[in-house]
């Protein structure tokens, strides 16, 4: 090694040095330092280029909110142990992509349809850290720490504002009994809906158009209207399946899927269209209307009818008893 050539001590023996910086620069200020040599020149007295330079990078680092060894305290405070960060940071990004599914299937409603999965995964993640795994003293730790630390308990409003998203929008109507997948009827009604909205877009497109004229939409309405029946008839059928199933709980409702592209539909088939569907039970309506009409005509035609037939017998006795009382 060359006897000129100067070691550099290690960090550790710098920051006693490091720590004369700001004394330094502070006793030049107050002109505790002689004025007429320059800060620069000071400091090379003391230390040596390299080590001066190490000094610099180690303020900088301490500026910019780095750590040195293990001097400084950790980031998070109080820290989780790395099982319990990991079961947060799964609920986290578990919870930004069910977050987002909703937003995006708002308008118009697609929750159901689109975020169940996403929906049980989140309540997978919450098990995951709500239950304690094992039975150990450090899932009871993480799930303390977790869900009762502090007075909001973030997890917990966010799974209960997921699940009471989920009850409202009445999900599970759409969805088979173990929630894995759309049930067979909401599959069904969706496909028609699906094939009346292509009918409506279909016929809209040679339907005409002026400025002083409203649109035409009879073809839509001729056209259409059997598809439209059907849905319609659909989900009629699935109101009342509902109901039967739901006895004990009235009120309930379908999935907010399901209602949403219906209401649609029918607002574009009557507002929009303008449309009619006839009644398939025409005649018997007019009939028994009819029935209802003439009972009054009858009852009073009988009522008529007999009291004349009374008026006529007793004419008749009153002749009979005259012949008899004159022969007498």
């Amino acid at each position: 090694m060359d006897p000129d050539e100067t070691v550099a001590p290690p960090r550790s023996s710098l920051l006693p040095r490091l720590l004369l910086v700001p004394l330094l620069w502070s006793g030049l200020a107050l002109g505790a330092l002689p004025r007429g040599g320059s800060p620069q020149r000071v400091l090379y007295d003391l230390l040596s280029e390299q080590q001066l330079l190490e000094a610099e990078d180690l303020s900088l680092t301490l500026l910019q909110g780095g750590r040195l060894g293990p001097l400084s305290l950790p980031p998070d405070l109080p820290d989780l142990d790395p099982e319990c960060r990991e079961l947060l940071l799964d609920f986290a990004n578990s919870s930004a992509e069910l977050t987002g599914c909703i937003v995006r299937g708002a308008r118009p409603v697609r929750l159901c349809q689109t975020c169940f999965p996403l929906f049980q995964q989140v309540a997978s993640k919450m098990d995951n850290i709500s239950r304690a795994v094992g039975n150990t003293s450090e899932s009871h730790s993480c799930a303390r720490s977790l869900l009762m630390s502090d007075r909001m308990q973030i997890v917990l409003i966010l799974s209960e504002f997921f699940n009471s998203t989920w009850q409202k929008a009445n999900c599970a109507n759409c969805l088979t009994n173990k929630s894995e997948e759309l049930s067979n009827s909401t599959v069904y009604f969706l496909d028609l809906f699906n094939h009346t909205l292509t009918c409506f877009e279909h016929n809209l497109q040679g339907s005409t158009y002026s400025l002083l004229q409203l649109r035409n939409y009879s073809e839509v309405c001729k056209n259409c209207r059997e598809a439209y029946k059907n849905l319609s008839s659909l989900y009629s059928e699935m109101q009342k399946m509902n109901e039967l199933e739901n006895k004990a709980e009235p009120g309930r409702h379908l999935c907010i899927d399901v209602e949403d592209a219906m209401n649609i539909t029918r607002k574009l088939w009557s507002r929009t269209f303008n449309c009619s569907v006839p009644c398939s039970d025409t005649v018997p309506v007019i009939a028994v209307s009819v029935f209802i009409l003439f009972l009054p005509v009858v009852f009073y035609l009988s009522s008529f009818l007999h009291s004349e037939q009374k008026k006529r017998k007793l004419i008749l006795r009153k002749f009979l008893f005259t012949i008899v009382h004159l022969f007498r």
